[in-house]
């Protein structure tokens, strides 16, 4: 574990000139602090004051000072830095101005779950499979959504003119300490994935906050605009981020057990099965846009029915094939848009609880539910995702495991932040009613 003296003697040997203190704010947006060199034992001290006031769902303005407590085992130089002005990253924890862990500071909600975690005895590792797409940039540098090639899934260069952008993602993130298990085109022209190795689920969630800002800032260098908005085509795949974990015990994996049906142990059937139940409670949190349900649509490889299968792909849940260590349940609906650290903290507690109450998941679903009628969906009990925001919202201010899971300041304020969007896309006038109705009516 890296100390306050291990980043000191790093910042010399690096010749770190400006250090960027990262955290996000509730709704998962990456915020930072800029300081000199000269500033960073202060950060580390968890010294370091902000206006917490002007951050998405932080403070009011009557209580905004806040701190920033920076991690040591966090510290990473960003590469593109390196030949003018080394700059290195921390990412922090944010507390009260008494010191104290800061209620509404996403990294401590994640904390506080897997607290819980290992208070019961388990240690939650994750994989996270983010997608995201490359988009060409108009005249002025404006994103737009031209593809820059029309590849497919796993097509390689010359199809995939994304391909030098994509590798250099991947050499920045193996430089900053990542290591990625595999990067592919993805099924819709200029979509990609990097998958990176499982880890403890609070680096985990660290890391997906650095790989956003590594995507965005290499393709910009290429001349392209990353999105990781979860829908931006019509009639194409969107963007997931599935989310691969598991409880070890004592470094061994507590889902494998190789006696049990589908090998799968008790403790991994009880929290798939609280996953399944608590799924409709936590999707405002996994899925947090208005556009992140025009992906959750039949016929696009996004899961909408809530099931659990181990040989296809069209459920809630999926079980890879491979066992022993590598035994995992793979929740299928996030989107990249999401906060990972509440996605991980949510997920985590509904898998909890369900171990908790030693509940029992249905049947697999061997089939691929999409080409199911919906009365034969209704015979085998399997219901669907929300359909929308609001009905995502409705199911979540109604938990009262969300509620314990994220604290009230979390809770409440993600709720009216949702709610306030909502209520502007309402009002809005779309593109595509001026295209259907100007002309008409």
């Amino acid at each position: 574990m890296a100390t306050k003296q291990d980043v000191l003697a790093r910042v010399k040997e690096d010749k770190v000139r400006f250090v960027r203190l990262q955290f996000t704010d509730i709704l998962g947006v990456n915020k930072n602090v800029a300081i000199s060199v000269d500033e960073i034992e202060t950060a580390l001290d968890g010294q370091l004051m902000f206006d917490g006031s002007s951050i998405e769902g932080f403070a009011r303005i009557e209580e905004s000072d806040m701190l920033l407590k920076a991690d040591p085992a966090t510290y990473a130089v960003f590469p593109w830095t390196k030949d003018k002005a080394p700059t290195a990253r921390l990412i922090c924890d944010v507390l009260n101005p008494d010191g104290t862990p800061f209620s509404g500071c996403p990294r401590g909600t994640l904390k506080r779950a897997v607290a819980e975690a290992q208070a019961m005895g388990y240690v939650m590792q994750v994989g996270p499979e983010a997608e995201f797409f490359l988009f060409k940039r108009d005249p002025d540098g404006g994103p737009t959504t031209i593809t820059n090639d029309r590849g497919g899934y796993f097509d390689l260069s010359p199809i995939d003119r994304g391909e030098d952008a994509r590798q250099d993602i991947v050499l920045t993130l193996e430089e900053m300490g990542f290591h990625v298990e595999a990067s592919h085109h993805e099924c819709a022209p200029g979509q990609h994935e990097i998958d990176f190795r499982y880890t403890d689920a609070l680096t985990a969630a660290d890391n997906v906050t650095t790989f956003k800002l590594v995507v965005r800032t290499i393709a910009m260098q290429h001349g392209l605009h990353a999105t990781f908005m979860p829908k931006p085509l019509f009639g194409e795949a969107g963007s997931g981020m599935h989310i691969n974990q598991s409880l070890f015990v004592n470094g061994s994996n507590a889902f494998y057990d190789q006696h049990a049906p589908h090998q799968l142990s008790r403790i991994a059937m009880s929290y798939l099965a609280g996953l399944m139940r608590h799924c409709l409670e936590f999707t405002a949190i996994t899925n947090p846009l208005i556009n992140s349900y025009k992906r959750l649509v039949p016929g696009y490889e996004a899961p909408v029915y809530i099931a659990w299968s181990e040989r296809n792909r069209s459920p809630l849940i999926r079980v890879p094939a491979r066992r022993g260590n590598s035994t995992r349940l793979e929740l299928r609906s996030p989107d990249p848009s999401c906060n990972p650290y509440l996605a991980f903290a949510v997920a985590l507690t509904a898998g909890l609880q369900g171990i908790k109450e030693k509940l029992t998941p249905p049947s697999p679903m061997g089939c691929n539910i999409y080409h199911l009628c919906e009365e034969d969906r209704l015979a085998a009990g399997i219901a669907s995702l929300p359909g929308s925001l609001q009905e995502a919202l409705h199911h979540f201010s109604q938990s009262e495991l969300m509620r314990g899971a994220l604290g009230e300041h979390i809770f409440t304020r993600f709720i009216a932040a949702k709610r306030a969007e909502c209520r502007l896309h309402e009002m809005a006038v779309h593109p595509w009613e001026l295209e259907r109705y100007l002309s008409v009516h």
